[in-house]
Order: structure tokens, then C-alpha cells, then sequence
């Protein structure tokens, strides 16, 4: 099949590369225009862009599809179908329609539940038991097309959104060729989202990141694994912002007022709304990430109160 890519970040890399070493002919990649990043806020190209450039396929980068050029662009590849993934750029219908098979979109979550922007860090930190990839029909409306084929995934008390990112980045790219081969071949079957199942995962606010000490050591511990790896949970520490990169809950632990520090001298142990949480690996400004029993060797903390 003549295939089009759309996609920007590392989520989207294990699909383009699997198109790249399958037999399908992939004609152009779309991708995010570059940005600043880094300390110096120098333009970088995406992830995708690298991956795209460094086996020589074309690469396209417009702001949108507003303009008759872009879209006239698109057509002229005749594709079969495009493909995309964390793209990042609203797809009017006049692109939808292009492809002779239509677009597919490959979302880290098992639909309806979890649309939008952040599914992998929702599912984590509302407690969900398992995970996963859908891959749809692309339709204007926001992850809402037909659902083509669905591969679950658990979440356990280790998983992160970071770690779920990587392995649904490939489980996605493992399905999409299942996809692409089953329309291929005309047997592709499409389910409906029901609607009465739909949650929406909003988009990572910086400010969710700030820890309450008055919530329970179970909600507090899926939301430093859902942070991280951004925008990374964080607390005061004697005026100094902590981040809190990873955390477990201790079982049958002596009390601790919220957000008190325990006197164990080889734990760092912190009091919640309802149980403690041991906090396992911790970093102040400027400094590296250290566990919390080394942090406790350089900083005397019994009896501080984090949040302050």
C-alpha cells in the first residue's frame, strides 16, 4: 500500500519505523513544524522529522491544512491510506477524505475511555487496572472514529507513564501492521465507540503537580507515577521545591501527620491524609536524582513538614 505518515513525537517513532521496515511504500511524512527547546530554546526538529530524514523520506511540516497548497500536496501522493499518531495538528475533513482507505490514528488508551490529549497519565492516575492502544478511523471529531482493533496492556503498582508510554508506543506500532494488513486484504472490522462510556483525558497542568498531603498515600503514589516523567510530582522541602520521581505506599506503617517526615534514619518516610508513602527517589534544584534514604544522610528531616 502507498502510505502517508503523520506524526511528531517519540510516541509515534516505533510506527513510522515499523511502515519503514515493513513492505508497504511510504511516500511522505507530516510532521510538526520545528520548535525551540532545550536551555537555549534552539529550533529542534521532532523525533519523527529525525527518523523520516535519516532514511530519506520526504518530509512536509505545515502549521495546518488551512491552505489549498498543503492539501493540493497531500492528493498528489495518491495514497492508500495515511497513518497517525500523536501528530499534534487538527486533520480538517478535506485531508480525511483524501487517502482512498481514509486516515487511521493510533491512541494510547482503550477507547472510549480516555480520549484527548493525556490517556496514558489519566489512566494512571485514576487507578485504572489496564491500559492499551486503539487504533480508529480518523473522524473530525476528537478520537472518535470506529475502532479497528484494541490490544490491552496492565498497569501495576510500578508502572509509570513513562514506562506505559514506551511500551504502548510499540504495542501500537505491532497493531497498526495488523491493521493496515487486515484493510489491505478487505477484511477490516469496525466498531463503534459507545458514547455512554466516554471519559476525557485533559491535558497535564503544570500546577497538578504540587502534592497535597491531605490526600490519601494511594492517590498521592498514582500521582507521582502518573507525573512522571512530566511534569513530575513535587512538594516543599524547607522552602525548597522537591520533585518526588518515585514513591510506594508502606503497609501498616505508624501514623504520620500529613506531609511529616518520619524518624526512620533509612527511609523517607511521609505522613498522608490516610497512610504513609515512602518516597524512593527524590531531587532538589540543580541537584541529580538520589534516593530517598541518601537524601536523608545530607538533609536531617525528622519531623520537618513537607509542603512549607
Amino acid at each position: 500500500m502507498k502510505i502517508v505518515f503523520a506524526g511528531t513525537p517519540e510516541f509515534a517513532v516505533p510506527s513510522l519505523q515499523a511502515l519503514l521496515d515493513s513492505e508497504h511504500q511510504l511516500c511522505a511524512v507530516y510532521t510538526q513544524p520545528d520548535r525551540p527547546a532545550g536551555r537555549g530554546r534552539k529550533l529542534t526538529a521532532s523525533p519523527v522529522k529525525t527518523l523520516a530524514l535519516s532514511a530519506n523520506i520526504p518530509v512536509y511540516q505545515p502549521e495546518n491544512f488551512k491552505q489549498t497548497t498543503d492539501i493540493a500536496n497531500l492528493a498528489a501522493f495518491q495514497a492508500d491510506l495515511m497513518v497517525v499518531v500523536a501528530y499534534g495538528v487538527i486533520l480538517p475533513q478535506k485531508v480525511l477524505d483524501i487517502p482512498r482507505y481514509g486516515c487511521i490514528n493510533v491512541h494510547g488508551s482503550l477507547l472510549p475511555r480516555w480520549r484527548g490529549a493525556a490517556p496514558i497519565h489519566r489512566a494512571v492516575m485514576a487507578g485504572d487496572k489496564e491500559t492499551g492502544v486503539t487504533i480508529m478511523k480518523l473522524v473530525k471529531k476528537l478520537d472518535a472514529g470506529d475502532m479497528l482493533l484494541k490490544i490491552t496492556c496492565p498497569i501495576t503498582v510500578d508502572s509509570t507513564s513513562s514506562s506505559l508510554h514506551d511500551q504502548l508506543a510499540d504495542m501500537g506500532a505491532q497493531g497498526l501492521l495488523q491493521v493496515i494488513k487486515q484493510i489491505d486484504h478487505g477484511k477490516s472490522i469496525a466498531i463503534v465507540q459507545d458514547e455512554a462510556q466516554v471519559t476525557y483525558a485533559h491535558k497535564l497542568d503544570k500546577a497538578e503537580a504540587v502534592l497535597d498531603w491531605q490526600e490519601s498515600a494511594e492517590v498521592l503514589d498514582r500521582k507521582i507515577r502518573g507525573l512522571n516523567a512530566w511534569p513530575v510530582a513535587q512538594t516543599l522541602f524547607n522552602g525548597e521545591v522537591l520533585r518526588i520521581w518515585r514513591a510506594e505506599i508502606v503497609e501498616n506503617a505508624v501514623p504520620l501527620a500529613p506531609g511529616q517526615i518520619g524518624n526512620q534514619a533509612q527511609a523517607l518516610d511521609v505522613g498522608t491524609g490516610a497512610g504513609v508513602l515512602r518516597l524512593l527517589e527524590i531531587q532538589l534544584p540543580g541537584g541529580k536524582r538520589i534516593a530517598g534514604k541518601d537524601f536523608l544522610n545530607a538533609h536531617p528531616a525528622n519531623g520537618v513538614r513537607l509542603g512549607i
